[in-house]
Order: C-alpha cells, then structure tokens, then sequence
C-alpha cells in the first residue's frame, strides 16, 4: 500500500504491538483443569501458570491497558482486529473503523479479550496496512 494511502492511525505502533505481545501470551493458556488443587506451586511445578483463571495477570494486565486507551485508540483496535480476522480489506478500513465507532461502548477491553486469536487478528491487520511489530522493542513494560 503506497504511504499516501496509508491510514493515520491514532494509536501507536508501540501500543498496539504491546497488545499483541500480551494477546499471544493470553491465547497460549489452556483452560483450568482443576480451579483449586490445594497444593502449592513447588509441588505442582507451576504448571497452573500455563493455564486460564479468571484472575489472571496477563488478563488483568491487558484489561487495565485497554481499558486506560482513549476512545479513539479503543475504535481503532476494534477496527483493526475486524480488519484482520477479514471483515475487509485496506481499502475499506475508513468505513470498518466507522464502524466500529458506531458500536463503540464502555465494554472493548471485554469484547477483545474474549475474541480468540486476538494477537493473530490485529497483526494480521496491520500487516493489511503494511504495518508491523517486527521493529518494536518494548524494554520493560508497556508503551
């Protein structure tokens, strides 16, 4: 896509990127097997951090984070995941983040959290905009 049609986007690279990183570490779990085991972590080798709770940090993490992002930053990440899951193409993406705009509430952090391969779908929309985390360096912790 040539740069003078690129989108401008609102948020940054760095944010949407850090989203990505965290998604992708939130799509590896696995789903509880046992909600209390009444053990400790030495006896069961931490296997329970490979697995999904509903007070997971990585969860918790990314709910804060999104939840923290301005409403226009909120639009473009919702528009950018329908855009990589296939809801369009780059040509369309005007119309795909108005969209998303119309539908936009105080709910986006829950409905991208429950959207699975979500790490997936927003880079594959970026790559759609001829954009990429490939370059992003995070240091140690969010943008």
């Amino acid at each position: 896509m040539p740069d003078d049609e690129k989108p401008n986007l609102q948020t940054s690279l760095d944010k949407i990127c850090w989203i990505v990183l965290k998604a992708h570490e939130f799509d590896a779990k696995d789903i509880a097997a046992d909600e209390d085991p009444g053990s400790n972590p030495s006896d069961d080798k931490m296997i329970d951090v490979l697995e999904e709770h509903s007070d997971d940090p990585v969860r918790q993490e990314m709910a804060t984070f999104i939840d923290s992002m301005n409403d226009d930053e909120q639009i473009e990440l919702v528009a950018l995941m329908w855009l990589g899951r296939g809801d369009g193409d780059a040509s369309e993406w005007e119309s795909i983040r108005a969209e998303a705009e119309r539908n936009h509430n105080e709910n986006t952090a829950l409905y991208l959290l429950g959207t699975p391969l979500l790490g997936d779908h927003l880079e594959e929309g970026l790559a759609k905009l001829d954009l990429s985390c490939v370059d992003v360096d995070f240091g140690h912790g969010p943008p």
